[in-house]
């Protein structure tokens, strides 16, 4: 949570949440939605850039019934008479590509997303069976989870990723640097690694905003994890680095239209909390290893000290390990030797023990 010295450093010009089917204009020309989620996070933000005589529309929501109903009452209403010229989507979570598919199906509308977005999804989301291969469980199983958790992690906890309707056979693919003229507005194409790989940001340096999809959020951290087919990987090292990035990039009075909660400002101010949000996860859990070997599994209840159900239990172990793995990296932690095939990991400030003790 922001401490009240950085709460009151950030500006919210629009301080209440919208109500469900509303619209609310954030900047000339472009128009904000908040979509239902069947989750504890029970939104996302979608967004309407200005584009001749239609939108171009930012992220889609989830492939569920509630979500297209939302949808159909928008284009039947307060966006009726004009059309959808192209569907930009961040990256390949289903609440931001969910309904990709049946709107551009729909719409006849092209869809502009990254490379890594286009595939991911097809691989993750629309693979049948992928999430419950033994590679998942033994992912789980061998940092510590055990078998009943992984059976129900595996299952349960990666459901919503099957919310997905079919992509379009084609898309237009966007990287770091295109630039986009939407409307008349000339918007820089960045890309930002950690929550989710080459994840897409829009940034219109003469208007001063800025479409963060979820790479900063205001009062929430986004999931930064680890998963079974890049178990050693270090996407919290990829985040820092990008939120680095776009504090030195951004002027502080840019308007930042994130992927959930509420538009702000001040994004230096949210980098830098993020940042040390970050850095004490690390401290706490160099704390719980220290002397102790521990699993991955073990690490949990230090972090996340709430109940959790499948669904959390998923993205909560896999960021815990983004954590150990970028811990590993720097030298604080170290891999032990492990028991039965599970790998625990150490504190390197602790004393190791020795022959004989």
């Amino acid at each position: 949570m922001l401490d009240s010295h950085h709460q009151a450093e950030l500006h919210f010009p629009f301080a209440a949440p919208l109500n469900p089917h509303e619209l609310v204009e954030v900047h000339p020309g472009v128009l904000w939605a908040r979509l239902p989620l069947p989750f504890r996070l029970d939104h996302i933000n979608v967004y309407f850039i200005e584009d001749g005589d239609g939108w171009a529309v930012i992220d889609t929501g989830i492939g569920d019934e509630v979500t297209r109903a939302v949808w159909q009452r928008l284009l039947d209403g307060p966006l009726r008479g004009r059309r959808i010229t192209r569907l930009i989507v961040t990256h390949f979570h289903p609440d931001h590509i969910g309904l990709a598919g049946w709107l551009a199906e729909r719409y006849g509308v092209p869809l502009l997303t990254s490379q890594t977005t286009y595939l991911s999804c097809v691989n993750i989301s629309l693979s049948p069976g992928a999430l419950d291969a033994k590679i998942y469980r033994d992912f789980y199983l061998r940092h510590g989870l055990d078998a009943e958790t992984t059976a129900r992690v595996s299952t349960r906890g990666h459901n919503y990723l099957r919310m997905v309707t079919g992509l379009p056979p084609t898309f237009r693919r966007l990287v770091a640097q295109d630039v986009l003229n939407i409307g008349g507005r000339v918007f820089e194409v960045l890309s930002g690694d950690g929550h989710a790989p080459e994840q897409l940001m829009l940034h219109c340096p003469a208007e001063k905003l800025f479409f963060a999809a979820d790479q900063i959020l205001a009062k929430i951290t986004p999931n930064v994890s680890v998963w079974a087919v890049e178990p050693d990987g270090n996407p919290l090292d990829l985040y820092l680095r990008s939120l680095r990035s776009l504090q030195a990039l951004l002027p502080p009075d840019t308007l930042v239209l994130p992927g959930h909660q509420l538009p702000f400002r001040h994004l230096q101010v949210r980098c830098a909390e993020l940042i040390r949000h970050h850095e004490e996860r690390c401290a706490a859990i160099a704390s719980a290893c220290h002397g102790v070997p521990r699993t991955t599994a073990d690490i949990v209840p230090f972090v996340f000290r709430r109940p959790l159900d499948p669904h959390q239990m998923s993205f909560a172990f896999s960021e815990v390990q983004a954590h150990v793995n970028y811990m590993v990296e720097r030298g604080e932690l170290f891999w032990g030797t492990g028991r039965d095939d599970v790998s625990t990991v150490e504190s390197a400030a602790a004393p190791r023990a020795t022959a004989g003790e």
